[in-house]
């Protein structure tokens, strides 16, 4: 079995560097301040795709500044560590016991493939993961270009892959690509909204997972 996960609200909170990276940005370009509760519901979606649906002027030289600063203020507040991007509970221990039962794992985010790598890395699951999906090779969520690409890389149909994230927009990719999309309730976006979505379920702890994999 594939096991394609989220990263972002799934299995790392960082929601906090993720809101004043976002902010920064939207200062030093003299726009006001999205709501905590508006950059939360972003995201999972790509940078550029995020940053679009937060503001009214849809000017891409504004769009492309925003990006940037972002991307700017989110590594220089993850090198000086001031901000947690902490893994969710339980995280570890199922990573471990999915790869031991002999299934493969994979991850599919809006983020950076550089920043993805710098948060497994940090935690020390980098290697559990056999394929690395990221909206800087491919198009974002809904998209469903990501988890094509996953199940090729690893040679695994689609009725022996599941997807799971916490935003209806992870699990409108899972339903694009036809296969099962899982929610989480402790990510960014509410229980209700997933399972409108189309959610086979919702999971309350990852550890739910392992019984769901045969």
């Amino acid at each position: 079995m594939l096991v394609v996960f989220d990263c972002d609200g799934t299995l790392v909170d960082s929601q906090h560097i993720i809101i004043e990276s976002m902010c920064t940005a939207f200062k030093q370009n003299n726009l006001p301040r999205p709501s905590d509760d508006a950059i939360r519901r972003i995201v999972g979606l790509s940078l550029r795709d995020a940053v679009q649906s937060l503001v009214e002027n849809k000017d891409e030289f504004l769009i492309s500044s925003i990006v940037s600063l972002y991307r700017k203020t989110f590594f220089e507040i993850r090198h000086s560590k001031r901000l947690p991007e902490s893994l969710y509970p339980n995280v570890t221990e199922t990573l471990d016991s999915i790869r031991k039962a002999g299934n493969v794992l994979g991850i599919a985010t809006g983020k950076s493939r550089k920043g993805l790598i710098a948060t497994l890395e940090s935690h020390g699951i980098l290697d559990h993961f056999a394929t690395l999906q990221t909206a800087d090779d491919l198009p974002g969520k809904p998209n469903p270009e990501m988890l094509y690409r996953a199940m090729k890389e690893t040679g695994c149909k689609k009725c022996h892959t599941i997807f799971i994230g916490d935003t209806v927009f992870d699990i409108e990719m899972a339903k694009n690509a036809g296969i099962k999309g899982y929610g989480v309730s402790w990510g960014y976006h509410d229980e209700e909204e997933l399972v409108a979505a189309g959610a086979t379920l919702v999971l309350r702890d990852i550890k739910e997972l392992l019984p769901l994999l045969g």
